[in-house]
């Protein structure tokens, strides 16, 4: 019987595999049958430090081998990892964490607050590259000193003595808890991680985790192993012996790989297996709590022109679009992700406001007129960046020609590598470029974050006052209707009045699981796979 766990997923979704003699040690004749799984990773991207830039590799490393301070279980209790307790004053601008004094490294260094705010430091320096530096920002001066406006010194961080860790923020924050689990938060060796591009995080003789595994093996574009770590404080629940985590360069050659029996896990695959494993325990279908959208550069013309936005935004049949890529795609006009539901009413959020726009390709073509453009007369050859995944190739296709058929413009396509199509972006190299954000906790504010001024994932110059107010007001507000009202005008202000995004589509995500794999578990606040307490039947 098929699996359907209805949850809210990220895109992140990771998968194990079994790579046979990767990193293998040969052991007594009398010692236990080792407990392994591979898991298939959709290309290398970035790296391994939490100060570093965040991408696919370091999303598929974390949940497996770093204990952040605390998260949040299936239920909505407190989970607590890395700390055993906290306490926070009567403004809520002040929150004290103490940690478990038995937690240590897997070289058996003691985890120490220092190593907290190692990787905080190391986050507000500009030139880590680390797009999650703004959700270090509700704390007092971390703006400031990521603007080179104050120094490190200043930061509202204080580590009283190895087990305590205080934060003072600027201002209330009502999610300040959800932040926890975001990369900036969680710990890195002070011992041995410094520069974002020494090489530590890959080296496993450096690389150390405060989690239920251990970096003992990492082989460029190819491959990278974890052991289960000895020195773990709950080592005792962790069942497996290794995580095998395999490179790939498309979801169909990780789909091969899984039919092969290269690799236990297959995440995130085309929608073409929802077929063929239609019946069968392997399968498991999951909503990601992620949104596929177009970034339009802001400061290319016309595209800094809201009427050329906003066509382009109404031009496109979403529906169509949907039918094209796959029946795993569902079309969306909201930015915050169709499947992220309300804490307070347990719904879909979009659900409680009127979608930002309808399509309309008739006002579309006379949006374009009234920007100078009449029937695409005129009109410039604008470049879409996209990464050279099968999805997005689909989906680059049925845009341009949409656009082509409905307002007559042309749209040049240029395909990239992964790792190429995230660096371009960050540095504001494209026209048009291809997003995909999966939520990082469970709150609206992961998404209207990305559109804030000084958003690290601002990409295309956003500097919108007015909708930095809104999200302001809804970061300190406790009421929790009001609080959703705001993120719904702001949304409505983003999306359905300034078009400063193009969203195309929410998924579910098709996954493969060897069904004798037990114990495997969704984050949460992500919708992400987690292995850490996994086990295999015998």
């Amino acid at each position: 019987m098929k699996k359907i766990l209805s949850v809210i997923v990220s895109v992140s979704l990771l998968a194990t595999f079994v790579l046979s003699g990767c990193g293998s040690k040969e052991e007594p004749e009398n010692a236990k049958e080792s407990k392994e799984i591979v898991v298939a990773a959709n290309s290398e991207t970035g790296g391994l430090d939490p100060a570093g830039m965040i991408a696919l590799t370091y999303l598929a490393y974390s949940v497996s081998a770093l204990d952040e301070l605390l998260t949040y279980n299936a239920q909505g209790e407190i989970e607590y990892r890395a700390a055993e307790s906290y306490e926070v004053n009567d403004d809520s601008t002040v929150w004290t964490f103490h940690l478990r004094k038995e937690a240590s490294w897997s070289d058996g260094t003691p985890v120490t607050s220092a190593d907290f705010l190692n990787t905080m430091v190391r986050s507000l320096d500009p030139k880590s590259g680390n797009g999650y530096a703004n959700y270090l920002f509700p704390i007092k001066n971390a703006e400031a000193i990521y603007n080179g406006e104050a120094d490190v010194d200043s930061l509202g961080v204080e580590t009283p003595d190895d087990n305590t860790l205080i934060f003072t923020l600027e201002k209330p924050c009502v999610y300040f808890l959800d932040l926890l689990r975001l990369p900036v938060y969680t710990p890195s060796c002070t011992k041995y991680a410094d520069s974002v591009d020494s090489g530590w995080d890959k080296n496993p003789a450096t690389s150390v985790s405060n989690g239920p595994f251990y970096l003992t093996e990492y082989a460029p574009e190819q491959y990278f192993v974890l052991e289960k770590n000895p020195k773990y404080w709950n080592a005792e629940q962790v069942k497996l012996d290794k995580i095998t985590y395999r490179f790939f360069d498309d979801t169909q050659s990780m789909a091969n790989a899984y039919e092969t029996g290269e690799v236990d896990v297959a995440p995130s695959l085309q929608s073409s297996v929802m077929e063929l494993y239609d019946g069968k325990d392997d399968l498991v279908i999951t909503d990601t709590i992620a949104t596929r959208y177009i970034y339009p550069n802001l400061n290319v013309k016309p595209l800094d022109d809201v009427r050329v936005r906003m066509a382009i935004n109404l031009a496109i049949n979403r529906e169509e679009l949907c039918q094209i890529v796959g029946e795993d795609t569902e079309p969306t006009v909201n930015f915050i992700a169709k499947y992220m539901k309300d804490k307070t009413t347990g719904e879909y959020f979009v659900d409680g406001a009127e979608p930002p726009f309808e399509e309309n390709v008739e006002e579309a073509r006379k949006l374009l007129a009234e920007a100078g453009y009449p029937d695409g007369e005129g009109f410039p050859t604008l470049t879409y960046n996209y990464p050279s995944l099968e999805m997005d190739s689909d989906t680059a296709q049925v845009f341009k020609e949409q656009l082509k058929k409905n307002l007559n413009i042309d749209i040049e396509l240029n395909a990239q590598e992964l790792q190429v199509n995230y660096t371009e972006r960050r540095a504001g190299n494209f026209d048009l470029c291809r997003m995909n954000w999966t939520a990082d906790f469970a709150d609206p504010y992961t998404y209207l974050s990305m559109l804030l001024s000084n958003g690290t994932y601002n990409c295309s110059g956003i500097q919108d006052e007015r909708y930095d107010s809104l999200v302001a007001q809804s970061d300190t507000e406790t009421d929790p209707q009001k609080r959703a009202s705001l993120m719904h005008e702001a949304e409505q202000l983003a999306v359905g009045e300034e078009f400063y995004i193009i969203p195309l589509f929410s998924m579910k995500s098709c996954n493969l699981i060897r069904p004798e794999i037990t114990g495997v578990t969704q984050i949460p606040a992500t919708g992400a796979l987690e292995y850490r307490y996994a086990d295999i039947e015998k």
